[in-house]
């Protein structure tokens, strides 16, 4: 049974920082891509960082390159994502998702690719 588990949310001041952990567990095969995906009240579900399962390629939303790094842990099935100078614009329900069958890309503007979700964690940046 595959499960991903996101962990780490909270609540943050401007400019602080947080790490969220997916935590993946189930799956038949070892590699598969992990996406980062926000959404906020009434805002449709954006993806905010992706990586691909081989060769870790990463990729990352305008709004948050520079500020956010996707990393994987292979041998602990764990996708971080380091957020810092965090903005209450970052404020929404984080979900990690997984696509097996895509190998050396990951996508952000689709969640068409991600066959598995985690239940979400949320963060909130507010003063």
């Amino acid at each position: 049974q595959v499960q991903l588990v996101e962990s780490g949310g909270g609540l943050v001041q401007p400019g602080g920082s947080l790490r969220l952990a997916c935590a993946a567990s189930g799956f038949s095969r070892d590699y598969y891509a992990i996406g980062w995906f926000r959404q906020a009240p009434g805002k449709e579900r954006e993806g905010v960082s992706c990586i691909s399962s081989r060769e870790g390629k990463t990729r990352y939303a305008y709004s948050v390159k520079g500020r956010f790094t996707i990393a994987r842990d292979s041998a602990k099935k764990t996708v971080y994502l380091q957020m810092t100078s965090l903005k209450p614009e970052d404020t929404a329900v984080y979900y990690c998702a997984a696509d097996p069958d895509t190998d050396y890309s990951c996508s952000l503007s689709s969640v068409r690719p991600y066959d598995f979700w985690g239940q979400g964690t949320q963060v909130t940046v507010s003063s």
